[in-house]
This record gives structure tokens, sequence and C-alpha cells, in this order.
């Protein structure tokens, strides 16, 4: 059998004395024809180099892309779960709110946000490879670039311990939709309607008009009043001595004629439910009403709730105590009679 022996191209003294080290194709093709070195180095400069930039920018390009298109379908799938979360057996009440609630749009605000900043960390990294890459195509040393860019980087790494965390508590915020814009929560500290969220901050404005502005770093835990759905708890108190399935009956109906009313129907989820006898207290006996509402309208239909009970309460000649040892709370399950 005839072995043929494969061509290995050497590269001679001469070549690497114009070319250099690592000679390029360019170069060696244009020296060997010419055994000119000026027009050599030329070609390399201007053919050789080019090209290879050229490719680094098609293949940052091409990562971009690909990133884009990854980032998107995972936003997508966050989205998703986001809107169908599986809440309840099929008919519940509960199913039936996450299709007619505005979670879908929430849902889509939160995830391009959050894509937006992922593609923008992404596209900055495939940016900052790139450049890297075709400095070194300049014959550009970039160890001690790298050197004082890592120093600086653990200077700046050491100073803004706060800010990376409170950027990661964001980006999680964003990711698990804890709450969003227009939400009524409680941040611990700080209480009301979220007014923006930001990546480094989160913007509260309380019942009193205070704006709140709260590292998200600093928000140990939420308790979020407008998500999915919520409860109107009603505590009414009535005088020792009362019927107290009487008034349970009576507050049974006035709930239940909340419930058809045009103004309420929409808004309540479920039947209202009485709990029964909270407490017995020395002023008095405390029942309790239950009613699942859709996220913002609990405290107006108490309000609603506690102007109705007071009212069918003197009609019915049931009486409720004239002094409470602590004053009503807006935010907090009140008692028909007290302003």
């Amino acid at each position: 059998m005839l072995m043929v022996a494969p061509v290995i191209a050497t590269v001679s003294p001469d070549e690497t004395a114009a070319c250099g080290e690592g000679a390029s194709s360019a170069c060696l093709f244009v020296y060997r024809r010419t055994h000119n070195d000026v027009l050599a180095r030329a070609s390399d400069w201007l053919i050789a180099r080019p090209l290879k930039i050229l490719l680094i920018i098609v293949l940052a390009t091409i990562a971009s892309w690909l990133l884009r298109r990854v980032i998107s379908r995972f936003i997508s799938g966050v989205e998703r779960a986001a809107v169908h979360p599986g809440l309840g057996r099929p008919g519940d009440s509960s199913a039936s709110l996450m299709v007619t609630s505005p979670l879908g749009d929430r849902a889509k605000l939160r995830a391009e946000t959050l894509g937006a900043v992922l593609q923008s960390l992404g596209r900055a990294v495939i940016v900052v490879i790139a450049g890297l890459t075709i400095l070194s195509e300049f014959d550009i040393n970039l160890g001690p670039l790298l050197a004082g860019a890592g120093i600086v980087g653990v200077a700046v790494g050491f100073g803004s311990q706060t800010l990376v965390r409170d950027f990661l508590s964001g980006v999680f915020m964003l990711l698990e939709d804890q709450f969003g814009v227009g939400d009524q929560i409680d941040a611990g500290e700080a209480s009301g309607i979220v007014e923006g969220v930001s990546l480094r901050t989160t913007r509260l404005r309380d019942v009193h008009g205070t704006v709140w502005h709260i590292p998200n770093g600093e928000i140990k835990r939420i308790g979020n009043k407008s998500q999915e759905w919520s409860r109107a708890v009603l505590d009414v108190m009535v005088v020792h001595g009362t019927d107290v399935a009487r008034a349970q009956d009576v507050i049974k109906a006035v709930a239940d004629a909340m419930q058809e009313d045009d103004e309420w129907k929409g808004g309540i989820l479920d039947d209202p439910e009485i709990m029964g006898v909270e407490s017995i207290g020395t002023t008095g006996i405390t029942l309790r009403l239950s009613v699942r509402t859709r996220p913002g309208i609990q405290i107006p239909l108490q309000r609603a709730l506690r102007a109705g009970i007071t009212a069918a309460f003197q009609q019915e000649g049931i009486q409720v105590p004239s002094v409470h040892p602590t004053a009503p709370d807006e935010s907090a399950p009140g008692v028909p009679g007290v302003p």
C-alpha cells in the first residue's frame, strides 16, 4: 500500500522575521510572492486582522441573539407560571379570579422588566469579552489591564456590598412577584401603596401621604394585601344579653344583600360567612363576619358593611356598646356604630 506523508507547511526564518511569531496566512501569502516586509505587514493589518475583528463581532452578535432567545423563553415560562399557578380545584372561585383579574398584565410587566435587566447584563458581558478579544488582536498586553481591573473590582465590591445586596433582592422580588405597583403592602417599618419598584429601592406611600423609599436589601418580610384575593373581616360587638342567633341572622342578611348589590356584586367572590362568637369581654360579645373579596376593595366594603349593619341593628332594636376600649383602625376590622 502506498503511504502518503502529510505535507507540513513550514515557516522560514525570513518569513518569521517579516510576519512575526504566529504569522497570519495573509502576511505569509504576500511575503512569499513579493518578499517585501512592508507589504506583508500591511496585508496583515489591512486584511487578516479586520477579518478576525469582523468574525469576533459576528460571533458576539450571534451570542447576543441566542442569549435574547434563551431569556425570552425563560421569561415566557415565568409569565405562564405566574398567570396559571394552579390555585384551587377546577371550578373553584380562586381559579376564576386568576382568569378575570389583571394578573396577566401584571405578570407581563414584571416579566418584561426582569427580561430587560437580564438582557442588559448579558449584553454587557458579551461586549466586554468581545472588546478584550479585539484588543488582543492589536497586540495589546491584557495582563496589566486585567490585573488593574481586578483590583478596582475588589475595591468596588467591598464598597458596594449593600448595593449588590439591594440589586439581588430586587431581582428576586421581580422573579417571585412578591409585589407590584399599586399593591398595598406591609414592609415592616413602612406600610402603604407601592408607587414604584426598581432593582435597588421600593417606593411606598402610606395613609398619611408620606413617601417611603426602602432599599430592597432592607426588606426582611412582605405582607401583600392586594395579591390574588383578599378578605374583609368585620368584628361586630353587641351588648350582653343580646340574642346572638338573631344578631347573626341580621348581620348575614345585610352581607347577603350587599353581595347582590350592583356596586359590590363583582367584588365579592364567595357567600359571606358568619364565623360565630369571636370573643366575650366586659363590654359585650364580639361576632365575626368574613367575606372573600377581590384585592383592594376589602376596606371600602368593610365601611359599607358597618353602615348597613348599624342601620339594621337600629331597625331591629339590637344594641351595641356605647364605649369601646380601643380606637377603630381603618386597616383592621371595625365595629358598627363607631365613626
